[in-house]
């Protein structure tokens, strides 16, 4: 019981017993005026009636006033519901969206560097092709000079 509804129910009970103590006085006939006639009348009891009355008109439009907030907390919840979805759904596509560009970034960055490899690899086998071919050639010079009797111009290492 939340205390609101304590209070309330509190409050009808002193009323009632403060009505119970006075009921002679509510009881009690007046005179009362309609400006067009006069009534004999309790006065007590009048007033009860028109506070039953207003309490009672109250009590109905706070009930439809709390129905209706209930039926538009339901409506906003449902549409925000739905743009929790579309949201979901547009973040899930940009992250479909944002892989495709890495898988793209990531392929040409691959061919990037096997192009490198392979202009690397050909200028490496360059190198080694005319290190080859000079090598060759000295070998070759070397034995010509042999052939021919010359003794090469180097001298032997000498252990140290």
């Amino acid at each position: 019981m939340n205390l609101r509804l304590a209070i309330a129910l509190l409050a009808a009970l002193l009323f009632t017993v403060f009505v119970a103590v006075n009921w002679a006085a509510f009881a009690a006939p007046t005179t009362l005026s309609l400006l067009v006639a006069q009534v004999q009348a309790p006065l007590g009891l009048v007033m009860l009636v028109v506070l039953g009355v207003v309490v009672l008109g109250f009590a109905l439009y706070l009930g439809w006033w709390q129905g209706r907030v209930l039926l538009e907390t339901r409506r906003h919840t449902k549409e925000l519901q739905s743009q929790r979805e579309l949201a979901d759904k547009a973040e899930a596509s940009r992250f479909t969206e944002l892989r495709g560009q890495i898988d793209a970034r990531i392929a040409e960055l691959g061919a990037r560097l096997n192009e490198r490899i392979d202009a690397s690899t050909s200028e490496l086998r360059i190198e080694v092709q005319h290190s080859a071919n000079g090598l060759a050639a000295s070998i070759g010079e070397l034995e010509d000079r042999l052939q021919r009797g010359e003794r090469p111009n180097w001298e032997p290492m000498r252990p140290g």
